[in-house]
């Protein structure tokens, strides 16, 4: 069976370095095999949260918020691609999450944090990870980092560089791990119905 994984990314900035990661990531997937798909925060647009997703009466919801609704409940498994502001998250991307609550749940996701330094958005990455986790995804434990973001991948997203060979190199571990959570989870789910 094939896996839909889905892409976040969540920078608003007008130089988005970001994305190529993002790129490489959903290409790579593909490669793989998956079903992968690059959710673009800025694209999305959703207004600052006021009213989650839950809170909309049936039907009632934004357009964009409903169909990103679907694309969540019918995914396999995430993959959130961040930057670091400041050692804390994108602010563009938390947003879009919080638009969203039980739609995550029982899911897989892993974590792809960069910046233009050395540290590679390490700082997000750990304060993603008990985001997600509360809210109600498993993070799996390996993950991606890319420091010089701009000396790492080039435009299109391909690898370059000392910094892209490592990516090229450390990306199957990442995606194998992130597979065998997608499996275990879909296996679970047909034998026992998630508790909510």
């Amino acid at each position: 069976m094939t896996d839909r994984i889905l892409v976040f990314y969540g920078s608003y900035r007008s130089d988005r370095r970001g994305i190529r990661l993002a790129d490489f990531l959903v290409r790579s997937f593909r490669e793989r095999g998956a079903d992968a798909e690059l959710i673009d925060a800025k694209q999305v647009g959703l207004p600052m949260l006021d009213r989650m997703y839950k809170e909309y009466p049936p039907g009632e919801a934004p357009a964009t918020m409903e169909q990103l609704a679907g694309k969540i409940r019918a995914a396999d498994a995430f993959v959130f691609v961040t930057g670091e502001y400041n050692w804390g998250q994108q602010p563009g991307l938390k947003n879009l999450t919080d638009h969203f609550l039980e739609e995550w749940y029982w899911r897989p996701t892993a974590i792809a944090s960069y910046s233009a330094g050395r540290l590679a958005g390490a700082h997000a990455s750990v304060a993603w990870h008990g985001t997600l986790s509360e809210m109600g995804m498993v993070v799996v434990s390996s993950t991606l980092t890319v420091g010089s973001i701009g000396q790492s991948l080039d435009e299109a997203g391909e690898p370059i560089g000392e910094g892209g060979s490592a990516l090229a190199r450390t990306f199957p571990r990442f995606a194998d791990d992130l597979a065998w959570w997608t499996g275990a989870a879909r296996e679970q789910k047909k034998r026992v119905a998630p508790p909510y």
